[in-house]
């Protein structure tokens, strides 16, 4: 049976481009381009458009009340969406409703784009699998930023590729925009891994 799809576009905001808390890998221009084919893609299909938007209060350094960080970026604005979310803790679907939403509509897989990779998108796709969904992220349509604090630190492109392979171990189907884009037309999409196999294909190479 095919997926039943939603396009989950998840805090495509001002300050993750340019602002207070620029996305830096994938680059950005890049990651952006990608959500917009995603968005269009999805149009296309007639596949429904979430988006979702993170506001905080007023005194937050970033995405606070009111200001131009907060705001959805135009490329999302422009093309629209058929459900919006206002949401302030990461994952989409904690206190927003959502899940009541995908099932009104017998929605069984959501495709999750936007940022952060590591965040957001992580916790909205452990939350949807543990849900009953099938859960797709698309690798280069998700960004992350680098992190230092008392536990070490980490590059942006460290944060991205180590979340992403741990999401495919075990939470989502991580892909391309391309790769998806393809699977919409030819309805066969990569499968998600498992832990142990994983774990084997690791140990293999030591």
């Amino acid at each position: 049976m095919l997926p039943h799809r939603a396009l989950i576009v998840i805090d495509v905001q001002n300050d993750y481009i340019g602002g207070h808390l620029p996305i830096e890998f994938p680059p950005v221009e890049q990651s952006l381009a990608n959500i917009g084919r995603a968005m269009d893609a999805a149009k296309a299909a007639c596949i429904p458009v979430v988006a979702v938007q993170n506001v905080l209060p007023a005194s937050a350094p970033f995405m606070a009340t009111g200001s131009h960080g907060a705001e959805l970026h135009p490329g999302i604005v422009e093309r629209g969406w058929d459900h919006y979310i206002l949401k302030n803790l990461p994952s989409v679907f904690v206190n927003t409703g959502l899940e009541e939403w995908l099932r009104e509509r017998e929605i069984d897989t959501i495709t999750i784009v936007g940022y952060m990779t590591h965040n957001c998108d992580f916790s909205t796709a452990v939350y949807g699998m543990h849900a009953g969904f099938m859960v797709e992220v698309l690798s280069d349509a998700t960004g992350s930023v680098p992190y230092a604090n008392r536990a070490g630190r980490a590059t942006a492109e460290e944060i991205h590729r180590v979340v992403n392979v741990v999401m495919q171990a075990r939470f989502a189907t991580v892909m391309t925009t391309d790769e998806w884009v393809k699977a919409l037309n030819s309805g066969v999409t990569p499968e998600r891994d498992s832990i142990f196999s994983s774990n084997q294909r690791a140990r293999q190479k030591e």
